[in-house]
């Protein structure tokens, strides 16, 4: 049996080396090939953070892309809805926004009546017993000062045709768009007419006094060719901007047709006068008018009219403070409702469509909008130098902006007489504006022609300056500084309102002439 015989302790020592080397370098060859791997892993890494930080970057710009576009939109909405213009004369006239009601559908639905249960009343037309021999020239006999009491049936004045005043309650805010309503549906709810037709005698001369001589009214208004500028309710307007007195030549010629501006027109009056001279206009021109209310010693909301507390008492000698509560409430409750604010007493006789014709060019020659420039519009008087204000008895008209900037300055005592007790409630107004840089603007037109009227038109068409050793006339003084013209050049065809108009078959006789003859005015 062959024996196997053990190494030699050198040949050991051999093998545990060369062993060891083979060990070391594979430890070595792993060791290198980690540190290749982390080399690896190192480089990899580095690109995900820059890929990250990409990824990152772009994700905030879009984000911040995202809210920039959002803010541009919300902020050019919020533009366009605040002041949206139509694209005509570089949008320097207001957009008419959009009416609850246009005239074309129904307007007294029951959600209407429920809000206001007078829209579409009117009274009933009493036919007189004459029949067809009742004449309109009867109505013309009363007074001046009458209440309706004794006129015959078919004036339309008789308070026993309007019956009681609805009662209202204290902080009632009238619904002064109602008549626009009526007039532009042209019915009441019942439907019967409204306004209420007028009859064809009302185109023939009628006097003051009923008969068929002696009707200036009618010879001036043939004369100056006063008209319409367009129908009572009318959207739009046609304009000429260059028919203002010394318009610049750069105004643009010939006509355009624009939006109407949108008027509240406002009358001052006493209970006694509902029934004949505010029934009157209610029934004629008040239509013409975006808004329409009366300031009354008595709340009636069929017509409607209000009656404000006031400081001191109801008397002519305390008429300030009575303007001064009307435009309290005016712009506490409708300032943001309509572009222009007109006022006057119950014997005035307004063409609403004419004042929207004027006040439309007013703006557009002027490049102008009413709710942030201040207008104070009417028949310019300037007693010698002491205090120039417009004429209350021909009526005038404050912008919007004028309105509020008068509302902020009213209580003012020293310039704006908020204590002061007395009838001139035209100069105090003027006063006040004077101090806050709002003066009156001359309303004639490019030939000089006046359009308020501080009388009838009768008036007008005849009056002249005193002769030698006359005694002064206190209306040329006031015209001194610019004149008056006479005869048919009086009054401009486009002429917006005539004072003392003071019966109410005066104001549908005009109303007639002006609005429905059809050019029979003439005969």
């Amino acid at each position: 049996m062959h024996r196997r015989t053990a190494p030699s302790l050198a040949a050991s020592s051999k093998v545990a080396a060369s062993r060891e080397r083979r060990a070391r370098r594979k430890i070595q060859n792993g060791s290198g090939m980690q540190r290749s791997s982390a080399r690896s892993n190192g480089s990899l890494g580095y690109v995900q953070r820059i890929l990250v930080l990409t990824v990152s970057l772009i994700v905030v710009i879009l984000i911040l892309f995202w809210i920039g576009a959002m803010f541009h939109l919300s902020t050019t909405t919020s533009q366009s809805e605040e002041g949206r213009m139509p694209a005509i004369r570089n949008n320097l006239l207001n957009d008419v926004p959009v009416r609850p009601y246009d005239g074309s559908t129904n307007p007294y639905t029951s959600t209407a009546l429920a809000q206001n249960p007078y829209l579409g009343w009117q009274p009933t037309l009493v036919s007189s017993p004459l029949g067809s021999s009742f004449s309109w020239r009867q109505c013309f006999k009363a007074t001046p000062k009458s209440d309706g009491t004794g006129q015959p049936a078919g004036c339309r004045e008789n308070p026993n045709e309007l019956g009681d005043a609805p009662k209202v309650e204290k902080d009632w805010i009238p619904d002064v768009t109602m008549v626009r309503t009526m007039a532009m549906y042209g019915k009441d709810k019942d439907g019967n007419p409204f306004p209420p037709p007028l009859s064809r005698e009302l185109c023939e001369n009628i006097g003051v006094t009923g008969g068929k001589n002696g009707d200036s009214n009618k010879e001036c208004l043939n004369q100056a060719m006063i008209h319409r500028t367009g129908p009572l309710t009318s959207e739009t307007v046609s304009i000429t901007p260059s028919n203002h007195y010394e318009a610049p030549s750069s105004v643009q010629k010939g006509t355009i047709d624009v939006p109407a501006p949108k008027i509240m027109c406002l009358v001052y009056t006493m209970a006694d006068a509902h029934a004949n001279r505010i029934r009157a206009m209610r029934d004629t021109w008040a239509g013409g008018c975006n808004g329409f209310l009366a300031f009354s010693t008595e709340s009636d909301p069929r017509l409607p009219t209000i009656s404000l507390e006031h400081d001191g008492p109801e008397a002519y000698d305390n008429m300030w403070q009575k303007i001064r509560s009307i435009w309290r409430f005016v712009g506490t409750n409708y300032l943001e409702e309509f572009d222009w604010f007109f006022i006057g007493g119950d014997d005035l006789f307004v063409m609403p469509h004419n004042l929207k014709t004027y006040l439309a060019s007013l703006v557009y020659k002027d490049g102008t909008d009413p709710k942030t420039k201040e207008y104070f519009v009417g028949r310019r008087f300037n007693p010698g130098g002491r205090d120039p204000f417009n004429s209350g008895g021909a009526g005038y008209t404050l912008s919007q902006a004028t309105l509020r900037k008068f509302l902020a300055n009213m209580d003012d005592a020293r310039h704006c007489s908020a204590n002061a007790r007395t009838s001139m409630e035209d100069v105090m107004i003027a006063r006040c504006l004077n101090h806050l840089g709002i003066h009156y603007t001359d309303t004639r037109d490019a030939n000089g022609r006046e359009r308020f009227h501080p009388f009838a038109p009768g008036t007008h068409l005849h009056w002249a300056p005193p002769g030698p050793g006359e005694e002064e006339d206190w209306y040329e003084e006031y015209n001194r500084e610019w004149g008056v013209l006479q005869g048919k050049d009086c009054c401009a065809p486009d002429s917006v309102s005539f004072h003392y108009v003071k019966k109410a078959s005066m104001v549908r006789h005009m109303h007639a002439l002006i609005d429905s003859c059809d050019g029979t005015a003439a005969d």
